[in-house]
């Protein structure tokens, strides 16, 4: 099998990143480009990102997960604690995350730490989620071998006889991560493969701010 893409070819040109134009405090270029790229309507999910990890096995593995919540600390998404990018967190808590934003030629990568946020916290984004999504959760043995779908169909059906009309709480088991960023970097495409790279890169509790080639 092969084919050759090396005629796929696009020119970036809908904007540019100049640091006379943005903020000391790479949060708040973020708050700026999720905004920008909400309303721009050109992206189904534009809290969709890749979160990266390394394995027992020392390879790295990226997944999509959603972005559910951000502050100025860091970013915040849910999964189940003893899946396999669970595990690969509590091994090794340096993860990386991207954001691919196609309609605005933009992309921003970041290294963090990931940490459990607090109990009450996952209790709460729990609560909030749909019935359905509540029995997923707790359905799925996430990142572990099963025979076929429906067992997991089946047990589903189970649970939602078994909870029917009850309070469906959350398990150990299942909850947040907060990746802390020590390094966030902002892409911008540029005409001629000439792209914007700023990357920002925590020092003590000061964020230094770089231009990097393209």
């Amino acid at each position: 099998m092969q084919k050759d893409l090396g005629n796929y070819r696009k020119s970036y040109e809908k904007s540019a990143l100049t640091e006379e134009t943005i903020s000391d405090n790479p949060m708040e270029l973020f708050q700026k480009w999720f905004y920008e790229v909400e309303a721009s309507e050109g992206v189904d999910e534009p809290n969709a990102m890749t979160i990266s990890t390394i394995g027992k096995d020392g390879f790295p593995k990226g997944r999509v997960v959603l972005l559910k919540k951000y502050t100025y600390e860091g970013f915040i998404f849910y999964t189940n604690y003893e899946s396999e990018k669970g595990k690969a967190i509590a091994e090794n808590p340096n993860v990386c995350i991207s954001f691919f934003w196609p309609n605005l030629e933009r992309q921003i990568i970041i290294k963090g730490k990931a940490e459990k946020i607090a109990e009450n916290m996952s209790d709460g984004y729990f609560e909030s989620r749909p019935n359905g999504s509540k029995l997923g959760a707790i359905v799925s043995e996430q990142s572990s071998v099963i025979p076929s779908r429906e067992v997991l169909e089946e047990r589903l059906t189970e649970l939602e006889k078994e909870y029917e009309g009850k309070e469906i709480n959350r398990p150990d088991w299942w909850g947040g991560y907060i990746v802390k960023p020590v390094s966030m970097e902002f892409w911008q495409g540029r005409p001629n493969r000439l792209h914007d790279r700023i990357r920002y890169t925590l020092e003590n509790i000061d964020w230094k701010m770089e231009r990097l080639a393209p």
